[in-house]
């Protein structure tokens, strides 16, 4: 089984890089930006430079931009062309534990804390000994209506693995500023599922290759890129299931009044997504700019033959 690790990085290689580079039977792709220090390097993973990204698809890099970490989005490419079975999509300022990626429960029918829920979207992070905070990306007028009292034990398929993080976890830029939680996640609550679709990042997550096709972190809509991806392939019939936390994130320096800005599409028109996507998941393309519809189209050509 071949595993891909993939991110993007503006830093220089950070104690998380290391870590994950110098990890047994996974491979670590990073690729680079134009903000991303010119020496950077790698002793065994694979850096891929800004001109390398042209080479391989100018058309999909001018579609995205530079400078932004849908970047990521070739990094993802990159894997798929080298035959992974399992992409980690991680973040650079999320350290892993000793037995990150150990527990891969991608493939695999799985036990689960399964929650059941009459709203239009779960949010995972209710559901622990964290239940003031919710996951970024959530629709804003259900936290106060989250129920988690019909529970259940049930075996799900795992196409997702979207594990957890310590420290600084992600949530909104409204509940970071709210809270500023320093969180230690109870690991007896996971795994978690739900019956309806639910928000997950691209900063420690595990993919099936069969969920590449359809997962792309759509550019030109600020911090909803990956949250909306997450809810796309859940509506394509792909399941997420929530693992444990796996990192601990010593969270790179963010202006939080920046990030609410960049959130504020999500404020206002996740839930209504929520409902769309069930209805038709290509419903999605009325919610996203023209220029991120037509980079998503540049991406799917890569996966013809998929």
């Amino acid at each position: 089984m071949k595993k891909v690790i993939v991110t993007t990085t503006i830093n220089p290689v950070t104690e998380a890089i290391e870590k994950f580079e110098s990890l047994p039977d996974w491979e670590l792709i990073v690729i680079g930006d134009k903000k991303t220090p010119k020496d950077y390097y790698l002793k065994k993973g694979f850096y891929i430079a800004p001109d390398e990204q042209e080479k391989y698809d100018k058309e999909l890099s001018d579609a995205i931009g530079w400078n932004c970490i849908q970047r990521r989005s070739f990094g993802l490419l990159w894997a798929h062309n080298m035959g992974a079975d399992i992409v980690a999509v991680i973040d650079d300022d999320n350290i892993p534990y000793d037995d990150w990626g150990q527990d891969l429960m991608v493939g695999k029918d799985v036990e689960t804390n399964y929650i059941n829920t009459d709203l239009p979207a779960f949010d995972p992070i209710g559901a622990t000994n964290e239940s003031k905070l919710w996951h970024r990306g959530y629709p804003l007028q259900l936290i106060s209506k989250r129920n988690y009292s019909k529970s259940e034990r049930k075996i799900v398929h795992v196409d997702v693995q979207a594990d957890f993080w310590n420290g600084d976890p992600d949530i909104d830029a409204i509940c970071r500023m709210e809270h500023a939680p320093e969180c230690d996640f109870n690991p007896v609550h996971f795994p978690i599922a739900s019956n309806k679709m639910s928000p997950f990042n691209s900063q420690n997550t595990f993919l099936n290759c069969n969920v590449l096709k359809d997962y792309f972190l759509f550019p030109h809509i600020g911090r909803m890129d990956d949250i909306w991806a997450s809810y796309y392939v859940q509506a394509k019939g792909f399941n997420v299931v929530y693992g444990k936390a796996s990192v601990y994130q010593e969270r790179n320096i963010h202006d939080l009044v920046k990030d609410m800005k960049q959130e504020y599409l999500g404020y206002e028109n996740n839930l209504n997504l929520v409902k769309d996507l069930v209805v038709n998941p290509e419903r999605i393309i009325s919610y996203l700019p023209g220029r991120s519809v037509r980079a998503f189209e540049l991406y799917k050509r890569h996966f013809k033959d998929a």
